[in-house]
């Protein structure tokens, strides 16, 4: 998978979870504040687990990007 498509792959990946996590809360026989409270409580668990996505796939382009700057070096000798 290329770098383009993995990108809208991880982003459709979220939009989806976000979109499951929502219709479930919004769905389940729950009152006002019980509801409120689990939208919170999920909205940190995606917030961290997309922080720590981002920061993997910004280490993966960082790897990347040293290497490719190797291999030029590396050629221009």
């Amino acid at each position: 998978m290329n770098k383009g498509k993995k990108g809208k792959f991880v982003l459709g990946a979220v939009v989806g979870a976000l979109t499951g996590v929502a219709a479930g809360i919004l769905l389940a026989p729950k009152s006002g504040k019980e509801t409120r409270k689990d939208i919170v409580k999920k909205a940190k668990e995606l917030s961290k687990k997309s922080k720590d996505l981002i920061e993997k796939e910004t280490d993966i382009a960082k790897e990347k990007i040293k290497e490719t700057a190797e291999t030029v070096a590396k050629k221009m000798e």
